[in-house]
């Protein structure tokens, strides 16, 4: 027989042996392929939550992302854990501040900028790719990663995703600069736009004149030092410059260097074309798909079958072939027969980038909505993001929720999904969102959120138990300039630190449920409880840094700086390290 029999102790029992083979299986082997879903996370980068027809956006058309809202859960406040790339995605990828792991920086910088620096994710901090790797799942990362790729020499890769649970990984170690794309100038010439030129010029000219006047060893000896400082400055920015793109922006395939450095045109369409393979590859087993885009950020760049389709520009452009490749994703589950068996979630890791012009002045940023500021700054326009949920069966179609929620969050749901275990040993600060996406609950688990700023608290957001409000205290805010803007137009991106922040104190107090826009502070003369509100917050904000323990930095001054040994290089440094590689060059779909 093909399916013998056994006979138990009372008569007439029997029943198939394979029967009694599958009770005794044990519990994750039956349900791995059975009933553990499946994920494709999408992360767009520097995406406004005013870009989206979902989330108001009347003239940029964004169909298949609007479907994903429609046919699912759209989250209304939703928030980043940072208003920058690399903090930003690494609480998203583990669930905890990026306080916590060293990922916040306490100088200028705050994301890595060059291959060849030597922080990055500590490999003792668990992801949940991690996780779901240990789980049976295929993992992989798709786009963009911006959390550190060596320690000690360029092999190591200790902190490469593969390290981080990514079986598969194609796309870029760092992050898509306007250097990276030819004639798209440089984010360089900002960052170095605060350095004092004009003084030093002076300083120059002075000491010129005091040797002319007689003074001539002394004036002779400072001003040539002078001069060959700011030649030496001169020249290192300049090889800087133009050395960039062939030693930062290039293309990786597992740990293989693959396209360097990589072209930009159609890279939006090969990545597509890989998330598909992996998709068909894996429709058998639980699989998670992490899509992190390279776009919006700049410099953008858009395939040439979207170029001139919006009415935004170039932008416009790129956010509509962004849409395009949502709905190639999507239409690959629903031919796969997967969507019923797929968590879909999209998000954007903070808020648009509006410092972001041209140099041919186009606007090449997104757009807020009615939220202040953006990208850097803890205003909401720069952590209110979109946050989609898309689960036919599992979750309502067409639910609008107006809690507060974290990119945060998707550690622990995820790994709950998975049917695995949340680590115990260390603080986990997001929440499972399944309770509140089904509807079994109507409220958050976060009473209170905290907003960074590298690693400087920045802000405390406080929604009281049994209370329709929400409250949000600033301690410092970032100095526009120009001051009538939103944004800090002469150093290209807004800054944590004095003297470019002003303290408060009182903090600002919003009432962010009458006052989203966050336009009139309250004061004891418009909100009676204020110093009370006040107070709870500050206690709050206190007893949160009590529980942060102290972790190695990883976003130092000597992590970033180059290290020649760290570079990553697919010829040799006198080639400027170019090669072309990647078998799907030329490639679209």
């Amino acid at each position: 027989s093909l399916c013998p029999r056994i006979r138990l102790k009372e008569p007439g029992m029997e029943i198939p042996r394979i029967l009694i083979s599958l009770v005794l299986l044990p519990a994750s082997s039956l349900s791995l392929g059975a009933s553990k879903p499946s994920f494709v996370l999408m992360m767009v980068d520097d995406l406004g939550i005013g870009d989206l027809g979902c989330y108001g956006n009347t003239t940029l058309k964004t169909p298949n992302i609007d479907r994903l809202a429609q046919d699912g859960v759209k989250l209304t406040q939703h928030l980043a854990a940072s208003p920058l790339c690399t903090p930003s995605r690494a609480a998203f990828l583990t669930g905890r501040y990026p306080i916590r792991s060293g990922m916040a920086s306490y100088g200028h910088v705050g994301v890595f900028i060059i291959s060849a620096a030597s922080g990055g994710l500590p490999r003792e901090e668990i992801t949940f790719a991690r996780i779901l790797k240990d789980q049976g799942y295929k993992t992989a990362l798709i786009g963009k990663w911006h959390q550190g790729l060596s320690c000690e020499h360029r092999g190591d890769h200790c902190h490469h995703p593969r390290v981080h649970g990514f079986d598969h990984f194609y796309g870029i170690p760092m992050t898509n600069l306007r250097d990276c794309q030819p004639g798209h100038g440089s984010i360089f010439y900002a960052a170095f736009a605060h350095v004092p030129y004009g003084k030093l010029l002076a300083t120059l000219g002075g000491l010129v004149a005091l040797h002319t006047a007689g003074a001539r060893v002394a004036a002779r000896r400072l001003a040539t030092g002078l001069a060959a400082l700011l030649l030496a400055m001169a020249g290192l920015l300049c090889v800087f410059i133009l050395t960039f793109a062939d030693l930062n922006c290039f293309l990786m395939r597992g740990e293989e260097v693959v396209e360097q450095p990589y072209v930009a045109e159609n890279l939006t369409q090969r990545m597509t074309g890989e998330a598909v393979e992996f998709l068909e590859r894996n429709s058998d087993v639980p699989f998670l798909l992490f899509f992190s885009f390279l776009q919006v950020h700049t410099g953008l760049f858009a395939s040439p079958r979207f170029r001139g389709k919006s009415r935004h520009g170039l932008y416009g452009d790129v956010v509509t072939e962004v849409d395009w490749c949502v709905g190639q994703i999507m239409k690959t589950l629903e031919r796969l027969e997967l969507k019923e068996k797929t968590l879909v979630y999209l998000t954007s890791d903070q808020g648009p980038h509006l410092e972001e012009i041209s140099v041919h002045g186009e606007v090449h940023h997104g757009y807020s909505g009615i939220y202040r500021a953006g990208k850097s700054t803890n205003w909401e326009g720069g952590i209110r993001v979109p946050g989609i949920f898309h689960w036919p069966g599992k979750l309502p179609a067409g639910k609008v929720i107006d809690e507060p929620t974290s990119n945060m969050d998707l550690f622990p749901s995820v790994v709950n999904l998975a049917g695995a275990s949340i680590p115990s040993d260390r603080k986990i600060d997001g929440h499972d969102l399944m309770p509140l996406l089904q509807g079994r609950v109507v409220r958050s688990d976060h009473e209170f959120m905290f907003h960074y700023c590298n690693a400087n608290l920045n802000a405390v957001r406080w929604h009281p138990a049994n209370s329709t409000s929400l409250w949000k205290a600033l301690f410092f805010t970032p100095n526009f300039y120009p001051e009538n803007t939103t944004g800090c137009f002469h150093m290209h991106i807004c800054h944590c630190i004095d003297p470019f922040i002003t303290h408060h104190d009182p903090p600002l107090l919003f009432d962010l449920s009458k006052d989203p826009s966050e336009s009139k502070p309250l004061s004891p003369a418009t909100e009676p409880n204020f110093h009370s509100i006040v107070g709870v917050m500050v206690d709050a904000a206190k007893a949160h840094e009590q529980g942060v323990e102290p972790v190695p930095e990883q976003l130092t001054l000597q992590h970033h700086l180059w290290k020649p040994w760290l570079q990553p290089c697919c010829s040799t440094l006198g080639q400027l390290c170019r090669c072309k590689r990647d078998h799907r060059q030329g490639a679209s779909r």
